[in-house]
C-alpha cells in the first residue's frame, strides 16, 4: 500500500523502496506494534538509536524521518503536531 501511494505522488522508485524500508525498520524497533500506537517519544528514541547505536549520517537519519512523516501523513485517523518537536 505504501509503494502505491508513493507512486500516486510521482515519488522516484528509489525514494519509494527506500521509505517502505524505513518504515519495516521503524515498525519493527517499535516491536511491531501499530503506527497509532506509537508515541512521538518512540519516534524520538529511534531516530536517536539510528545515530548513536547504527551510527548513520545525519541526512541518513533525516531520510528515515521524512519516511515516518509520509507514514503518518497517509494515516488519515492520527495527525502527530509533535513532529514540530522531534529533533
Amino acid at each position: 500500500m505504501l509503494s502505491l501511494l508513493c507512486r500516486t505522488k510521482n515519488y522516484s522508485y528509489r525514494t519509494e523502496k527506500a521509505y517502505v524500508r524505513w518504515i519495516v525498520r521503524f515498525i519493527k524497533f517499535c516491536k511491531t506494534r501499530h503506527p497509532l500506537k506509537i508515541k512521538p517519544k518512540e519516534i524520538e528514541r529511534y531516530l536517536s538509536h539510528l545515530a548513536v547505536n547504527k551510527k548513520v549520517a545525519a541526512s541518513t537519519q533525516n531520510q528515515a524521518l521524512c519516511a515516518i512523516i509520509f507514514l503518518y501523513k497517509q494515516v488519515p485517523e492520527k495527525t502527530l503536531p509533535e513532529f514540530e518537536h522531534i529533533k
